[in-house]
């Protein structure tokens, strides 16, 4: 197959060839049966470095990196890194045009100057996109993740049209597994991922709009996820907290809509050595205050209060852009945040099926 068909084939494919979602589909088809793939199941031991690697009997995966930056001047800045391993059947990677994984990256840059954001997508098994464990590599297209020591120290790039990135982490505390050892409920059906991150990353660098490169600073969060259904067929879609608070603290709250009934919510308090305890139902609350109608007419909200009473946080949390939508095949909002309250700090928001 050629290359430009490939990548034909590969949107078609990712989009479901343009048809419309149900909603029983949930966001972009996750809600879907996939019995044909791998399943998670409660009591599986993550092992490093392996698991920092592709796990090709699972239907989908992502690496996701969110950075909070800052220029000299004091201006927030942020910066998303994403790649998608999504799998047709149940089968290892080949070295072929015959692989069953199909690939997609985002990237973005917020700023003073507003959000912007590019995709590229990729077949697997002809080197355009893929992951390596050991030593880490993760790459698509141009746009790489590359590991010296795991991924203790990465160099994270990407470019699009109007902007660009090269940004350097350094981890400065351990993983940390969400849920049951790794284990992450997203309904109270069984739906569930393997989940870990890496939210310890100080990182420098330099972000680049409009031909003008700007030196930054800050801190990052990776996240880890796979499985083959995340989501139930009632459930919509999310809304994701990663926020980095100024006492040291890290948490990852998210909340999962249901169609009809109570959103499901979990997460995870991480104090500042690094220990984690998991948070679960009414031990968190979020509650949206404002809303910002988007460039395509999507109104979503972009002011939260968040609560942890168990750590007495009650903090507001506020988009640094309120207008974050990604344009990419599935679309969905994604930008830094300033945290103030109880505690301050900052930040990263993702909402998904809106």
């Amino acid at each position: 197959m050629k290359p430009e068909a490939c990548c034909l084939l590969t949107l078609m494919l990712l989009s479901g060839c343009d048809q419309p979602e149900t909603a029983a589909d949930g966001f972009a088809g996750l809600g879907q049966q996939a019995s044909d793939f791998a399943q998670v199941t409660r009591g599986h031991t993550l092992v490093f470095p392996r698991d920092h690697g592709p796990h090709t009997g699972f239907r989908i995966e992502w690496w996701y990196i969110t950075a909070n930056l800052q220029d000299a001047q004091g201006r927030a800045w942020g910066a998303q890194w994403t790649l998608f391993r999504s799998a047709l059947s149940n089968g290892p990677e080949t070295s072929s045009w015959d692989s069953p994984n199909l690939w997609l990256g985002h990237a973005a840059l917020t700023g003073p100057g507003g959000h912007q954001s590019t995709e590229t997508a990729a077949r697997g098994g002809v080197g355009q996109a893929g992951v390596e464990a050991q030593p880490f590599r993760a790459w698509i297209n141009g746009w790489s993740l590359q590991g010296q020591d795991g991924i203790e120290q990465l160099q994270m790039s990407a470019r699009g049209s109007d902007f660009a990135y090269r940004l350097n982490l350094h981890s400065t505390g351990p993983l940390v597994l969400h849920g049951d050892q790794g284990y992450s409920e997203k309904s109270g059906q069984g739906q569930a991922s393997y989940y870990y991150s890496q939210p310890f990353y100080q990182v420098s660098g330099e972000v680049e709009r409009d031909g003008q490169r700007v030196a930054v600073t800050g801190n990052a969060w990776l996240d880890r996820e796979w499985s083959s259904q995340p989501l139930a067929a009632g459930q919509s879609g999310w809304d994701w907290f990663s926020l980095h608070l100024d006492s040291g603290a890290k948490v990852m709250l998210f909340r999962v809509r249901e169609t009809q009934g109570t959103p499901y919510h979990a997460g995870t308090w991480i104090n500042a050595a690094g220990q984690a305890q998991t948070l679960q139902g009414e031990q968190i609350q979020l509650q949206p205050l404002a809303w910002t109608i988007q460039d395509n007419g999507k109104k979503l909200p972009t002011r939260w209060r968040v609560q942890v009473p168990l750590h007495g946080l009650d903090v507001q949390v506020d988009a640094v852009q309120p207008k974050a939508w990604m344009h990419t095949r599935f679309p969905y909002w994604e930008g830094p945040v300033r945290i103030s309250g109880s505690e301050g700090g900052r930040g990263y928001l993702e909402m998904t099926g809106w």
